[in-house]
């Protein structure tokens, strides 16, 4: 900016100053786990500053480069209040790759690896390539919410299926494919024989014609559900 401009623009907050236009108040809305702390810092404003020294647009800019912030509207009330809304990006799942834990949203995108303790009863997901497939997965586990209910983690396989546990130990190994079918499958089998409450070790529906389970002694048997699809 020319110095000629530079004089003006301060000029015009200087005058703004004496007819009030300072900041009195700063209201933030749609915080609920962004850090208040890393918020303030980069609002970076107090009572009493110029209102019109204030910029919206790159507070916004810096804002929404919080990981917890999927978008930030920033803007001056005047004559004296800075209105911040937010919204935030929604947790997912916990995500444990290489020894660490991460919590995730739908797009995969890690919102923090600290304090996340009070998320534990997200599902916990484990493989490189967890969260890029979290959304489906988990999409077509609400569909199930008598499932999703019991199932505390999920292994990728590969790259290229899951594994699920369930709060009893049990695993359910699913297909690449028709994830929602088997899941629909499993789900049908315990609503008409309480299968996962069985004295069994896993359930393996990666064949659409079969189920196969293993039981705890360590024989093996197919399973034949009374029900169709």
């Amino acid at each position: 900016m020319p110095k000629f401009q530079q004089w003006a623009a301060q000029e015009i907050i200087s005058a703004s100053v004496e007819h009030g236009f300072v900041v009195q108040k700063v209201l933030v809305q749609g915080r609920e786990n962004t850090d208040a702390d890393v918020l303030r810092a980069l609002l970076n404003v107090k009572k009493g500053d110029p209102i019109l020294a204030f910029n919206p647009q790159e507070t916004k800019d810096l804002i929404e480069r919080i990981s917890w912030v999927r978008e930030a509207h920033v803007e001056r009330r005047f004559p004296d209040t800075i209105f911040v809304n937010l919204t935030e990006r929604q947790p997912l799942a916990l995500w444990q790759n290489k020894g660490k834990i991460r919590l995730i949203d739908k797009d995969g995108v890690t919102l923090t690896d600290r304090g996340y303790e009070k998320f534990g009863n997200l599902i916990l997901l484990v493989g490189a390539d967890a969260p890029q497939k979290a959304h489906e997965l988990v999409s077509m586990l609400a569909a199930e919410p008598n499932l999703k209910a019991r199932v505390t983690a999920a292994s990728r396989i590969g790259g290229r299926r899951w594994d699920l546990t369930f709060n009893n130990g049990v695993t359910v190994k699913l297909p690449e494919s028709d994830m929602g079918l088997a899941l629909r499958r499993i789900a049908a089998a315990q609503e008409a024989d309480k299968l996962l409450d069985r004295d069994i070790t896993s359930v393996d529906v990666r064949e659409a014609d079969r189920m196969t389970v293993l039981t705890r002694p360590g024989s093996v048997q197919e399973y034949k559900a009374g029900f169709t699809l």
